[in-house]
């Protein structure tokens, strides 16, 4: 098992006090597209085409990484 998979893994068990980084990391392994348009935050997109816009302020809240696995699980096809 991966850094990645066990960081998404951890997120997944307890959402609070992660980094810009480990989000990013998670980010480039599930194949979601990341830019930084300019600003302080980041856009994710699945490959459907979904997206979410992520602060790049320590520590990332809560809802943001939950906001991640969701658009993870449905880049991959799973249901809740």
């Amino acid at each position: 098992m991966g850094k990645a998979q066990k960081l998404i893994e951890q997120m997944a068990r307890n959402p609070r006090d992660w980094s810009i980084d480990q989000v990013l990391t998670v980010a480039r392994y599930a194949d979601l597209t990341v830019s930084c348009p300019g600003g302080s935050h980041h856009i994710l997109r699945n490959a459907a085409g979904k997206k979410i816009s992520v602060p790049a302020h320590r520590p990332i809240k809560p809802v943001y990484v939950k906001a991640l696995l969701r658009l993870i699980r449905e880049g991959k096809g799973d249901d809740e």
